[in-house]
């Protein structure tokens, strides 16, 4: 599955993106604190955990979008969880990220779950635009962080309600 809008192309992750995906999330996390806490891996351990990743026979599934600067936004999905998706700080707003989180959508049907730090409150907002509920409050003793954190959840499309 590949999709172009524009000069917006949305595809399959290779592992020649991966270092691109690294340095994608080092400029998107920092560029989120104080929304977000910052991360707490620096650059060279960033970048080693993206060079071990098999997406092609690991469990993990990533799609990358790209236009003319390159790659601009990512997602993860590992399972039924969307792990990550990041856009690049310059191109948020852009609606890149409501195309991977399609993208998400269609490649899981049957929905997933996210975690998203609770004093992110545009990722909140951006998911809850997208269908996405709140279902799991945390206190961040099991994340990484140990921020608050909350557990939402897309249930895959829902048929029409009959009106009687």
């Amino acid at each position: 599955m590949t999709a172009t809008d524009g000069d917006l192309t949305i595809r399959p992750a290779t592992t020649e993106d991966l270092s691109g995906m690294a340095d994608l999330f080092i400029a998107a996390r920092g560029a989120a604190v104080p929304a977000m806490p910052p991360s707490i891996h620096p650059p060279h351990e960033v970048h080693a955990f993206y060079a071990g990743l098999d997406l092609v026979g690991g469990e993990r599934e990533g799609w990358v979008a790209e236009d003319g600067r390159g790659i601009v936004a990512f997602a993860e999905l590992k399972g039924d969880w969307l792990d990550a998706l990041y856009v690049r700080p310059d191109a948020q707003g852009e609606g890149i990220g409501s195309a991977l989180l399609d993208v998400a959508k269609s490649v899981r049907p049957a929905g997933f779950s996210l975690w998203v730090f609770e004093s992110n409150t545009p990722a909140r907002g951006f998911y809850a635009r997208h269908g996405l509920v709140e279902r799991e409050h945390t206190d961040g003793s099991t994340n990484e962080e140990r921020a608050p954190d909350i557990r939402m959840e897309w249930l895959g499309p829902r048929p029409p309600s009959s009106a009687s």
